[in-house]
């Protein structure tokens, strides 16, 4: 999979949830392609199960109901979602033929012991979904923030490019900010009934 990253035409996707952990049973995701010059050109929404096992299934969907073949990447706000939703991110790269950014913005020891207590029944399966996303790798941003990537299809080296290119301040790019505001907006415009 090759980016031209020097293209000022670069179009990104990027997918943030949100969700009300006592009020639902499943997380809004919303997904935003935006240009490398910051325009936003698209939006698609979807949703995932708290805790269930079909995030990927609903990111690729989230895709191909955009119908696009102008985008160039998609950026994730993390692969483990909705209490232990786990995105399997090299599946998400073949189904969609996309390279994949899934980002984080904090250390972590890793998420095993709370997969055992909140999975007592089922927790091999999730445990081995998580053991196959492999390590992060810490990258500083030109803004000079660090964060966690997981790369599909694409060299750490680019990754930080394309990052950079879609990160205006801080550490969150901007196709994956403008998504966590619109979905946590549809979250509170389900709960605020007009």
């Amino acid at each position: 999979m090759r980016i031209h990253v020097e293209k000022k035409g670069v179009r990104a996707l990027g997918i943030a949830e949100s969700f009300r952990k006592s009020q639902s049973k499943r997380s809004v995701l919303a997904g935003v392609v935006m240009r490398s010059d910051l325009i936003v050109d698209g939006f698609v929404f979807g949703s995932a199960e708290i805790g269930g096992d079909d995030a990927t299934d609903e990111i690729v969907g989230m895709f191909r109901r955009l119908n696009r073949n102008d985008i160039n990447v998609i950026m994730l706000g993390g692969s483990v979602i909705s209490m232990y939703n786990i995105i399997d991110i090299d599946s998400l790269g073949d189904r969609t033929n996309m390279p994949v950014i899934s980002i984080t913005f904090e250390e972590s020891e890793g998420l095993e012991p709370h997969i055992k207590h909140h999975f007592p029944n089922s927790w091999e399966k999730k445990l081995s979904a998580y053991n196959r996303l492999g390590t992060r790798e810490a990258i500083r941003l030109h803004t000079n923030h660090v964060v966690y990537i997981r790369p599909y299809g694409i060299s750490l080296d680019v990754s930080k490019r394309i990052l950079d290119k879609f990160t205006i301040q801080g550490a969150i790019p901007e196709p994956i900010r403008l998504a966590r505001l619109l979905a946590r907006a549809k979250i509170a415009s389900d709960v605020i009934k007009i």
